[in-house]
């Protein structure tokens, strides 16, 4: 071979040489490079999984080992809720179950306590064993009481617990804290002041709500102790009693907030809230914010702060104010009234069925003048006592014989209606609903009475007219009797009215007290005039059924 060539394959060699070199180098670099891009993709993946973990986490507030029953549970704290997870040890097998967390909403716990061992006999002090927190379940529209137990011996651990859920419970602000109460110990079968030491007291205790007590010794007293007393230090008021209690207590609420503002003329919102302890024979605005009869459901609405605005009613007469009220009800519904409250000596059942069947006996209807002025949306969110100009023209007026005419700015739910007198409004919609139920034979007002324990009907008659109000004015014209007289075609009575002399003055049924009404009444919506605790319910539970029809 010649130098030439051997100086050329020398070249070619070393260019080979270069270009492997080059090749290993750009094969490491590029190595290098995705390792990096492997670490920088690793350390990305690893920033998403805590910030998830963060975010999962975000507002935990403490996170310990409690025994919740017999099994160990991580559980989690944070400003609205507890979690309790079990820990499962690996199984050998390797197979893997997912727990089931527990949950408990913080808004449900009315009080947490430190749970302690003590001896017979011991007041104070023992051996910690962790925190029980008191809370509410709900079983329909019931709420019960409940207790979870998170068992710690730490003394330490267990104070740290409790401190920090005892701050986050008190801190919502409609919870009450002091109480002014009214017990009525005549209502119903006159065991109010059981009910409150029974059901109330204890739960109150529990959760740390002071009470002022005030047991009514007449008709008005309750009435004449909110005028004079000051109202400052309370978050709420409670009344234990049935509806005339309420009622008292309402317009009490709202004539003194009137007084405070030098508003004689305007209807004022009421500034304390109204707790109601049901405690009467029907309890109807306690089943319309409450769903149920039942004292320790009324009681957990209050220690819980569940607030619920309610539209009320003013009656005034010749520009008088009579009386704030949730519902009227003029003709037969006043006539009920009447005769039952001559025969308070009897039960309230008999008593109720008595007047009842008296007044079917005895059906006359009304001859009055009814105007109503329908509700408009606009004005739903406005009180309805400053829109008198704008509104005048729209008054619609019928003359004629009525056999009641009911007016509700709430359902009026009880365990004899369990839709409601009125199921067609609600608690705070602004507007009223106008029943009413034109002069017709006996056995077709009874067949529309009877549809209201039903689901539906009692609207369906072609007398019965429903309209939704604002405002409503009757104005009696005179008092019509009834002659019957047989039919021997449709075996049923007949009835002719009577003209009698003009009257002088007539009665209501406002919220189951009677009101006597001189001359001609206007009653007028007030949107979300009261806050009661509880809340809006469709329909009541139904326990009882009427036997006299």
């Amino acid at each position: 071979m010649s130098e030439n060539e051997e100086d050329l394959q020398r070249k070619q060699n070393d260019s080979t040489k270069k270009k492997k070199k080059k090749e290993k180098q750009s094969a490491k670099k590029k190595k290098k490079n995705g390792e990096e891009e492997e670490e920088e993709k690793c350390k990305e993946e690893e920033e998403e999984e805590v910030k998830e973990e963060e975010k999962n986490s975000e507002g935990v507030l403490l996170r310990g080992i409690f025994k919740v029953g017999k099994k160990s549970h991580d559980v989690l704290l944070t400003r609205t809720r507890l979690t309790w997870i079990p820990i499962i040890p690996e199984n050998p097998t390797g197979e893997t179950s997912v727990p089931q967390p527990g949950v408990l909403l913080l808004q449900d716990v009315y009080a947490v306590k430190v749970k302690r061992r003590r001896a017979a006999g011991q007041q104070s002090g023992g051996a910690v064993l962790g925190v029980a927190l008191f809370c509410c379940k709900r079983r329909g529209r019931r709420l019960e009481g409940d207790t979870l137990h998170l068992h710690n011996a730490s003394t330490e651990h267990t104070h740290i617990w409790y401190n920090t859920l005892k701050e986050l419970i008190t801190g919502p602000s409609t919870r009450p804290r002091y109480l002014k109460v009214f017990i009525n110990p005549c209502s119903h079968k006159k065991d109010a002041v059981h009910i409150y030491r029974e059901h109330v007291a204890p739960l109150f205790k529990m959760a740390d709500v002071r009470t002022d007590i005030t047991v009514t010794e007449k008709k008005g007293h309750a009435l004449s102790v909110m005028k004079e007393c000051k109202l400052d230090g309370y978050d709420g008021v409670v009344c234990v009693g049935g509806d005339g209690s309420v009622a008292e207590l309402c317009h009490a609420l709202v004539f003194r907030a009137q007084l405070d503002a030098g508003s004689p003329e305007k209807p004022v919102t009421a500034v304390l809230p109204l707790g109601i302890i049901p405690a009467g024979s029907t309890d109807v605005v306690s089943c319309s914010v409450h769903g149920v009869r039942d004292p320790v459901t009324a009681a957990l609405h209050i220690v819980l702060g569940h607030l619920q605005q309610v539209d009320m009613c003013s009656f005034s007469s010749l520009g008088q104010l009579v009386h704030f009220g949730f519902s009227a009800m003029f003709g037969f519904g006043g006539q009920c009234l009447a005769r039952a409250e001559k025969k308070r000596w009897m039960s309230s059942t008999r008593r109720r069925e008595y007047a009842l069947v008296k007044t079917l006996a005895r059906l006359r209807p009304e001859d009055c003048q009814l105007s109503f002025l329908p509700a408009k949306k606009s004005n739903r969110d406005k009180d309805s006592g400053s829109v008198d100009a704008e509104v005048e023209e729209s008054w619609m007026t019928n003359q004629g014989l009525y056999l009641s005419i009911s007016i509700m700015s709430i359902p009026c739910l009880s365990p004899h209606t369990p839709r409601g007198l009125a199921p067609n409004t609600s608690l705070a919609n602004g507007s009223a609903a106008l029943i009413a139920v034109g002069n017709t034979s006996r056995s077709e007002f009874i067949k529309h009475l009877k549809r209201y324990g039903s689901s539906s009907g009692q609207f369906s008659f072609s007398f019965v007219e429903t309209h939704d109000v604002s405002a409503v004015r009757i104005r009696p014209r005179s008092l019509v009797g009834w002659s019957e007289e047989e039919s021997e075609e449709e075996g049923e009575s007949k009835t002719s009215p009577i003209i009698q002399s003009e009257a002088s003055a007539f009665t209501l049924n406002i919220d189951g007290e009677l009101v006597e009404i001189a001359n001609e009444v206007l009653i007028r919506v007030h949107p979300r005039l009261i806050t009661l605790y509880g809340e809006e319910v469709d329909e009541a539970e139904s326990t009882v059924s009427c036997s006299c029809i």
